[in-house]
């Protein structure tokens, strides 16, 4: 009888764990012995029921082949690219991936791409996509490739500046078996001097789009913006002004809907120029119409900044060193949109956004020694650029700041995720990543906990109800998570670089 009853209470105590403490499991790869730091890294993705993750450090080059649980299956050297690399991009398939990479050789900077199978074997290439002289060396990237969200349209593009009003655009659309379907060539004149671009996209139709915008000053807000559009089969271009109504933006983002056919633009506002953040500006362009659809200047109340600012800001100065990260749609034709607190302090500089914005993210914009291309990327989140801080520096990633829109561009609601991290001389383990589960948005960060940087978990549901579950369990207090480099690779599932005993490894985490 004792025995049919400490049974009955091990299945009741069993039914009655909660469902994450069954469910999560976390996999640590074994550090290598030339995973040094500073190596440079890309976590491709899940090919067929391996994980890939591509490693260079100076002149080596290797594919990392794990399984399910990150034990090391394989490790390809990657003996047919050059020794010295500019960029390389990956476009991850099912069962197969793509590689496109650059490289300068003499006064010629060459890009090639090379189809890899889930063993991390080479399928087809190196291909050659495109070449471009230059005048003199550099390691700057001249080369971008995106991709639309199927997958089916990609585009590899570069953009030369004649002078500081006068672009030339190249663009290069292949489909999902990278065979080639056009290329384009044409010019963007600026309207002012002092001019920026946003992200490019491409949409699930190839056609290729960003915005044009212009400042007052090499270090100011934006006073006036337009949508440029390339359709796929065409060699023109098309612009379209969207008249911002005396209201200034600061760094504009865009994001292709493709369910909704529509192009979502955001901005932090401000109503005077150079003042201070005063709410959130929305337009929804209408692809199919060619017209904004809905346009709106979400203006953030009191009670929203009180909730958003850091400890020692002021509601007035709340969202200043704001950032929008992400715009993700919704299937109803809404929107949220991710931004985080961001700002640093260093040593006998005073913080200064508009050096961030224009710097930065645009690290290397121009170059006349490099031929006069410019390069739209910078080294947010870029693995590739994780050693080119400032020293004396100390790097601030607090809250994240929640905005529901509806498909009129209305907030429906907003939330902030509280958090608070700071790091010296590095921000690698600082910010957050994202994985959608589909019926939540999980936000994955650290927080430090009695002097360790734990991982820590934050979702926020539909409605916009935030939950925080208790802490991750199985976390190594040896293992220091760098989250915002890492990536969802299925439903519940994401692969997270960390740093042991200085050695970069990696974790699968299985929600």
């Amino acid at each position: 009888m004792k025995c049919n009853r400490r049974l009955i209470i091990s299945a009741f105590v069993m039914l009655a764990l909660p469902l994450w403490s069954l469910a999560q499991k976390i996999y640590y790869s074994e550090p290598e012995r030339d995973d040094y730091r500073q190596v440079n890294f890309e976590i491709v993705g899940k090919v067929n029921n391996n994980i890939v993750i591509y490693k260079n450090y100076r002149s080596k080059n290797d594919l990392s082949i794990f399984d399910s649980e990150m034990k090391l299956k394989n490790k390809i050297n990657l003996d047919y690219l050059p020794d010295k690399l500019i960029n390389v991009d990956f476009i991850p398939f099912a069962d197969h991936f793509y590689m496109v990479y650059q490289y300068q050789k003499r006064n010629i900077v060459y890009c090639n791409v090379v189809k890899i199978d889930e063993a991390g074997q080479k399928v087809i290439g190196p291909v050659e996509i495109d070449t471009t002289q230059i005048s003199g060396s550099s390691d700057n990237k001249i080369y971008s490739t995106i991709y639309s969200e199927d997958k089916r349209q990609i585009v590899v593009f570069k953009i030369n500046k004649r002078n500081d009003r006068n672009y030339f655009f190249t663009t290069l659309l292949y489909n999902d078996n990278m065979e080639f379907i056009k290329k384009s060539r044409f010019p963007i004149t600026m309207p002012k001097k002092d001019a920026v671009f946003s992200d490019f996209v491409v949409d699930n139709e190839g056609d290729f789009v960003f915005t044009r915008c212009s400042r007052n000053g090499s270090r100011d807000n934006i006073s006036q913006m337009d949508l440029v559009i390339k359709p796929a089969m065409e060699d023109t271009f098309y612009v379209n002004n969207i008249p911002l109504n005396n209201n200034f933006l600061d760094e504009v983002k865009i994001k292709a809907d493709n369910i909704n056919r529509t192009y979502l633009i955001s901005s932090l506002y401000y109503k005077q120029r150079r003042g201070n953040v005063d709410g959130i500006y929305i337009a929804v362009w209408d692809k199919d119409g060619n017209h904004v659809r809905a346009e709106n200047y979400n203006i953030f109340s009191e009670e929203l900044k009180e909730e958003a600012k850091s400890e020692n800001t002021s509601a007035k100065t709340a969202f200043n060193d704001y950032f929008i990260r992400q715009i993700l749609p919704k299937k109803d034709g809404g929107f949220m949109i991710a931004a985080e607190l961001f700002f640093t302090s260093s040593r006998g500089n005073s913080w200064n956004r508009y050096d961030y914005l224009y710097s930065p993210y645009s690290m290397y914009p121009y170059s006349p020694y490099y031929g006069g291309y410019w390069s739209p990327y910078g080294f947010y989140g870029n693995p590739w650029n994780r050693w080119n801080y400032g020293s004396n520096t100390r790097y601030y990633s607090e809250n994240i700041a929640l905005f529901s829109f509806d498909p009129n561009a209305t907030m429906e609601w907003s939330n902030i995720l509280y958090k608070s991290q700071f790091d010296d001389n590095s921000s690698d383990a600082l910010s957050y990543m994202i994985f959608n589960t589909g019926s939540e948005i999980s936000f994955l960060y650290n927080q430090l906990e009695r002097r360790v940087k734990l991982l820590t978990e934050q979702s926020v549901t539909p409605n916009g109800k935030v939950n925080r579950p208790p802490t991750l369990k199985n976390l190594d207090k040896n293992f220091e998570f760098l989250p915002k480099y890492g990536k969802q690779i299925g439903a519940r599932q994401v692969v997270i670089p960390c740093v042991y005993r200085n050695y970069i490894c990696y974790a699968k985490i299985d929600f």
